[in-house]
């Protein structure tokens, strides 16, 4: 069973996509966001494309695990997903995935400019795979 990982951003989406056996995640692309929200749109062609049967969305919260106004708008944007492509959609705890991404792509010295690029897929990619891992059944 496939997934799709998703790093929901104020103006990026960084997507990323499961192995068949749901045992790894891989950086798939950024979505950019736009004003028309064909996000949408992009979401449910690679829903199409993959076979993914579940989507797992990444929820910002606080330090302190209370959820404050971007986990808010990811819990919107969840709901609005689970509408459209009528699959289920998993909030997962993302505290610090931006961050550790970040924090690798410096200790592997990436450009910043490259950085940009490629942090949100990464974080995707970490969201993902944290909620593979906790719910392995291997």
């Amino acid at each position: 069973m496939r997934l799709l990982g998703l790093d929901y951003g104020d103006r990026r989406i960084g997507v990323a996509l499961s192995d068949a056996f749901g045992w790894t995640a891989q950086g798939l692309e950024v979505i950019e966001r736009r004003k028309d929200a064909s996000e949408f749109a992009r979401i449910e062609a690679l829903v199409k494309e993959h076979e993914v049967e579940q989507i797992v969305l990444g929820l910002p919260k606080n330090m302190n695990g209370t959820i404050g106004p971007r986990g808010e708008l990811a819990m919107a944007f969840a709901e609005h997903l689970r509408e459209v492509l009528n699959i289920p959609v998993h909030l997962w705890d993302e505290r610090l995935t931006t961050v550790s991404a970040e924090r690798a792509l410096i200790d592997a010295d990436v450009s910043r400019k490259k950085r940009k690029q490629v942090v949100d897929k990464m974080a995707a990619c970490l969201i993902l795979q944290n909620y593979l891992d906790a719910n392995s059944t291997r």
